[in-house]
């Protein structure tokens, strides 16, 4: 199992263009979520994908970043803008260290990307990076997969490794790397890290947790 960041990059830029065809809509615990936030003036999309959830944080702030580690998903996501005629920026970057200043960010959604740092070390200083770049009152919405899934019989209160393949046209499998959180460790990185928990849900087999700065 190869558990760097580079092969999981690596994997995304591969299939994005097939992986883009089939996220053409926004989770709706994502929409539930920023619905209910009022409006921001800067909004983070971590691990943004091609973009769909970034299109939602596009109506809800004046200014719409989303950061992915996969320049192959970047340009997916500048398609979908530049086609649905929504403006936000898109850069790439690492989820373990942001590049932007502390205190910057009204909003943020941190959306099923977490569970693909292959480090515990690494999704921790994560979720500090995120505490560090949210202003004091902000709020943000983060999910993983879950042991909780009925793809997985798994009971503990530790997740576990695994590789999930994804089947390209014509057939070909690339696995890609996912830690599957179990509920009570979620819940227990969060207790280990800057942010304080708001509410969190289990939904379709995935965590959702809304944070903000402790």
């Amino acid at each position: 199992m190869d558990r760097s960041r580079k092969a999981v990059k690596d994997i995304y830029d591969r299939i994005a263009a097939h992986f883009s065809k089939t996220r053409e809509y926004a989770w709706p615990e994502v929409a539930s979520f920023l619905d209910a936030q009022p409006p921001a003036e800067t909004a983070l999309d971590i691990g943004c994908g091609n973009g769909r959830h970034t299109e939602l944080l596009a109506e809800k702030a004046t200014r719409a970043i989303g950061l992915d580690a996969s320049i192959g998903l970047l340009g997916e996501a500048r398609a979908r803008a530049t086609d649905r005629g929504f403006d936000a920026a898109f850069v790439a970057g690492d989820a373990a260290s942001l590049p932007f200043a502390a205190n910057s960010i009204d909003l943020a959604l941190y959306v099923a990307t977490l569970h693909h740092l292959p480090e515990r070390s690494l999704r921790r200083a994560s979720l500090d990076e995120l505490a560090r770049v949210l202003e004091p009152e902000a709020r943000a919405l983060v999910s993983v997969w879950s042991t909780a899934h009925d793809a997985f019989d798994h009971d503990g209160p530790e997740g576990f490794d695994t590789l999930v393949d994804w089947t390209l046209p014509g057939g070909e499998t690339v696995p890609r790397f996912y830690h599957i959180y179990a509920p009570a460790e979620f819940d227990a990185d969060f207790a280990a890290s800057d942010l304080r928990v708001v509410s969190n849900e289990l939904s379709s087999g995935n965590c959702y947790t809304v944070v903000t700065p402790e």
